[in-house]
């Protein structure tokens, strides 16, 4: 069987995984999990007995499944070395998860949708206060980016080299959440453009927002 993709169309983590899997030439499928229908179809028991941390992506080829994105993109990275999403040395491969992991561990999950959900619901924050907040840790994370890559001579056309990575893979739904807010990313030349190049390819455009069979919406202006 193809393996199972569990996603949904607005997860940055799930997008990372789409991506990754696209850039792979892997087929796989994708079961939609809505995150806000009837409390979240992550809630039910029927997912939580998949995934006991109720959360997407979760990756499934039959036999076995993985949850968390990074995991699940070195994994692939293992089963399949070509096209190689990190480089061969190991210090490059060590910067490239370090920066990674300042957007998957340090920006994603202060701004994801359950803590900005328990934010209105729990503290009683208005709109306003959430995006504040959403915006304030982006911002936050974007420019340790900028810095970072602004004058890094391994950054390329992408962000390590001529080819995407896996920095580029974490680099792009990040940004997307950043203009859906519509935040001023002027600040950010050298990650927008590494951004506009990973948008030329296919595995980044078929693996956005707008493409996915459970989409309600549109990628926001690119």
């Amino acid at each position: 069987m193809k393996p199972q993709l569990y996603s949904y169309w607005r997860s940055s983590a799930a997008f990372r995984v789409r991506i990754a899997l696209n850039l792979k030439g892997m087929d796989y499928e994708i079961i939609p999990v809505h995150l806000t229908k009837n409390g979240g179809e992550q809630m039910s028991e029927g997912y939580g007995n998949k995934n006991p941390n109720r959360l997407v992506p979760l990756l499934d080829d039959g036999k076995n499944s993985i949850h968390q994105s990074l995991a699940i993109i070195e994994y692939l990275e293992e089963i399949q070395a070509q096209p190689a999403l990190l480089p061969s040395s190991p210090i490059d491969r060590a910067w490239v998860r370090s920066l990674a992991m300042d957007i998957a561990i340090d920006i994603h999950p202060i701004s994801n949708l359950r803590v900005l959900r328990y934010l209105i619901k729990q503290v009683g924050a208005n709109n306003e206060a959430k995006d504040a907040w959403y915006q304030h840790w982006i911002k936050i994370g974007l420019d340790s980016m900028e810095k970072q890559l602004s004058g890094d001579p391994r950054v390329g056309r992408f962000a390590c080299g001529d080819q995407p990575g896996l920095i580029d893979i974490c680099l792009v739904p990040q940004i997307f959440n950043a203009l859906s807010t519509k935040m001023d990313v002027s600040a950010y030349p050298t990650l927008m453009k590494i951004f506009h190049e990973c948008m030329k390819l296919p595995a980044f455009i078929d693996a956005s927002w707008e493409k996915q069979i459970d989409a309600e919406g549109s990628n926001p202006s690119i």
